[in-house]
């Protein structure tokens, strides 16, 4: 390949099937020997989440019917991430997050370009699943911000911003529109790639198809 590709991917950033396909998306980009950016767009996966988040336990009793078999989800995700190199930190995530403000974060970091997108992606997916920050917290988000160099976000009142909220509904609605139910779903010029996170084989010899 030796190119640069640009994929779409329809993603939460408290999906950790999302974060290992960013990484195999990585590999796969390895593997067809060139580049592979990313354009998020934005998914809540539960819309309803109270905007102060609640608590992890009790939002994945409550979902999966036993914290028992919420820990084995984890276990499961947790091996995918090892072979994908992320070591999960279930043990530090407390809270299960509303994303909506997240996105928000990334609709600002997309104005700057996919590359400052892409950082903040990056950085949301670890500091709540390496880190067991609460990304659904202004005051985390406006440090993320700081850090990714996101000019547009400034103060917390900027997360509530009526352009970026609208941009982030809009897209949301959009992939709902076009029939996703489940992230991550990956796109080439509008072409499916992969629903879920696909092993890097796979999404190569997709994508090398397709290019």
């Amino acid at each position: 390949m030796g190119h640069r590709l640009t994929v779409d991917v329809v993603s939460d950033i408290i999906c950790p099937w999302c974060f290992i396909g960013k990484r195999r998306l990585e590999r796969a980009a390895a593997i067809l020997g060139g580049a592979i950016e990313i354009r998020w767009h934005p998914f809540q996966l539960n819309p309803g989440m109270p905007i102060e988040g609640i608590s992890r336990r009790e939002y994945r009793t409550a979902k999966f019917g036993s914290w028992e078999y919420s820990r084995q989800l984890d276990a499961r995700v947790a091996e995918n991430g090892r072979q994908a190199g992320i070591e999960f930190r279930h043990d530090l995530m407390e809270r299960t997050p509303n994303s909506f403000r997240g996105h928000v974060l990334m609709a600002a970091g997309l104005k700057q370009g996919l590359d400052v997108q892409d950082r903040v992606a990056e950085r949301l997916f670890t500091g709540y699943f390496t880190r067991g920050e609460d990304v659904g917290n202004p005051t985390v988000l406006l440090s993320i911000a700081r850090e990714c160099g996101v000019d547009a976000i400034a103060t917390p009142e900027d997360l509530d911003d009526a352009a970026l909220a609208e941009y982030a509904r809009a897209e949301e609605q959009a992939a709902r529109d076009g029939g996703v139910q489940g992230v991550p779903l990956i796109k080439f010029e509008g072409h499916l790639v992969s629903e879920g996170a696909a092993t890097e084989e796979i999404l190569a010899a997709r994508l090398r198809e397709l290019s």
